[in-house]
């Protein structure tokens, strides 16, 4: 080895980020201009809850093929002066004309996954304003500042807003030409790096800002009459009505003890609990005693998944109006029993849900659903505060592939009605009216030894809950940094339907980045997985922030979304911490 080399130690747990830690605040999100927002209303005396709003109205903004206004916006919520988590329901509700006898009137045998037929009541500004309202300390007029500005004076056009795969402007050119709200402020196609104004969403957040009651005004007011106007337009389901009587509600989370850590998910209407579940499984293996980058390991993780999403499908939907055996499918019993189905030597070919009503590990048959897809497109947002307050919203829907913009307002409806069953009757996810549809938004709280320790999560479908869990484990089972576990390598499996056209779902497929090495990989498939290496730095989009026992803030993000991924810190006095792309 040259004695001129600069460095001659191994690299291998070098991340390729660098750890980002300080005393004041910590804010990550998927664009730097919604954690520029958040990071000036906590150097404004905001909490992390007034941050996390305005990073997510930003968000709405400068991201529209993942996340508008018009789509939803799930979170959960930690107060300083409390121990308590709060879970907001920040979900969709289907119109009460909305029931699967409307649709087959219409001819359909499913509803559309665009346009106006999948349209219900729009969630996120409800949840945005009751969270800020409920736990924030500003009044709306100040957390929507930075977002109108960027709005009416313009923000730079973002590669993934233009070259996104499927989402970007550059494959909705052709849809764009017969959505005329569309056109008018997306094309001609901008380019990178350029200005990019949307005046009519200007105009409804100034709107909001100014008014005395702005949820009243979004659902009972002038916006609210818009969006029932170009629904009527376009022969809809949406009514005044609807918009009237939506409420968000604040619920109580789930939650799961795994090692010294406690895990916090939305309720059974969001994929968050699938998470759970595989960890109630794992609690029945030694994992730590395991490599994270063996055979066996990986082999375990991907089984388990199988089985978790298999139950997913088959039990998941509106609490309000099915019964969920939430207690049962969380239960250490019902893990342990469907743990043991679980063959060490070989991949499953099965969709396996449990028998939950049962309390035993394996479904007849005869009684399984089969799956359907969930939907796509997401963004998230975490932050955490010197006090102690912790938030983690995950914004999406109302995407500018599936749906036209309403020209008055400048921002899409959600489709996420798309994916409602319309039978069998007692499927837990047929359609009704006021029902809100599940969903794979599931935004991440943890605490450990009791304390509040991380808030997290990712966007991905489907995928979403696959590297949350793979994050979680790195960091409680094994023991990495935060960053660490963000850039390790991961893995998804598509053994249940995707999200994406034409939402196939694939038995055994696993999608693996090549870093877990070849040794690995081939003894995977001699285990009969069904294995496509994805292109390294592609399985995963994870953001997170942390608080340390001591009070030190740290923020991570995820070099695999360096074009839209970011996270900042206030730090220390005279210190200057961020990590943008």
């Amino acid at each position: 080895m040259s004695t001129r080399a600069y460095r001659t130690a191994a690299t291998d747990s070098t991340t390729f980020y660098p750890r980002l830690i300080g005393t004041h605040g910590a804010v990550t999100g998927n664009s730097y201009l919604s954690v520029n927002a958040g990071v000036d209303v906590l150097k404004a005396g905001g909490n992390a809850i007034d941050a996390a709003v305005a990073a997510c109205f930003v968000e709405g903004l400068v991201n529209p093929q993942m996340h508008t206004l018009g789509g939803e916006c799930p979170a959960l919520i930690r107060e300083a002066s409390s121990e308590r988590v709060f879970a907001v329901n920040g979900n969709m509700a289907a119109p009460a004309r909305a029931t699967p006898e409307e649709f087959r009137r219409r001819g359909l045998e499913h509803v559309p996954d665009e346009d106006i037929l999948a349209a219900g009541v729009p969630a996120a500004f409800g949840a945005l304003a009751t969270s800020l309202q409920r736990f924030g300390t500003m009044p709306l007029r100040e957390v929507i500042a930075p977002a109108i500005e960027l709005a009416k004076n313009g923000f730079p056009v973002s590669q993934g807003l233009v070259s996104q795969e499927r989402y970007g402007l550059k494959h909705l050119l052709e849809k764009f030409r017969d959505w005329p709200g569309s056109a008018r402020i997306y094309l001609p196609l901008p380019e990178i790096g350029s200005l990019l104004k949307n005046e009519p969403l200007a105009r409804t957040y100034d709107y909001l800002a100014n008014a005395k009651d702005p949820q009243a005004a979004f659902y009972k007011g002038d916006i609210g009459a818009q969006i029932v106007k170009f629904s009527k337009e376009r022969d809809g389901l949406l009514e005044s009505s609807d918009l009237e009587l939506y409420q968000t509600k604040i619920e109580e989370p789930v939650r799961l003890e795994f090692g010294e850590a406690t895990l916090f998910k939305c309720g059974f209407w969001s994929q968050g609990p699938a998470m759970l579940q595989a960890l109630a499984i794992l609690r029945c293996f030694d994992i730590k005693k395991m490599n994270p980058a063996s055979a066996d390991y990986l082999h375990l993780l991907i089984e388990t998944i199988k089985l978790a999403f298999a139950d997913r499908e088959q039990y998941y939907g509106d609490p309000s109006q099915i019964l969920v055996p939430a207690e049962v499918l969380l239960s250490g019993h019902y893990g342990k029993e469907r743990s043991k189905l679980i063959n060490s030597r070989q991949a499953s070919n099965e969709l396996r849900p449990g028998d939950a009503w049962r309390n035993a590990a394996l479904l007849p048959a005869d009684e399984r659903f089969t799956p359907q897809p969930w939907g796509p497109g997401t963004v998230h947002v975490d932050v955490v505060d010197a006090k102690g307050n912790m938030a983690s919203f995950t914004p999406s829907g109302a995407w500018l592939k599936s749906a036209p913009v309403i020209e008055a307002l400048g921002f899409p409806l959600s489709t996420r009605m798309m994916t409602f069953y319309l039978g069998p009757k007692n499927h837990p996810n047929v359609l009704a009216s006021g029902k809100r549809p599940r969903t794979t938004l599931t935004p991440s709280l943890a605490f450990r030894r009791g304390k509040p320790w991380m808030s997290f999560g990712t966007m991905g479908g489907d995928q979403q809950e696959q590297w949350s869990l793979q994050f979680i484990l790195y960091r409680e089972a094994f023991g990495m940094t935060l960053q660490e576990a963000i850039e390790a390598p991961k893995l998804s499996t598509d053994h249940f339907p995707g999200f994406f056209a034409p939402h196939d779902h694939f038995p055994k497929r696993v999608r693996i980045e090549p870093r877990f090495g070849s040794k690995v990989i081939d003894e995977l498939r001699r285990r009969g997985h069904d294995l496509e290496l994805a292109p390294d730095w592609t399985e995963g989009f994870l953001s997170a922030a942390e608080i340390h026992p001591d009070g030190r803030l740290e923020a991570g993000c995820d070099p695999r979304g360096r074009n839209r991924r970011s996270s900042r810190l206030l730090p220390t006095a005279g210190e200057k911490a961020t990590c943008r792309w």
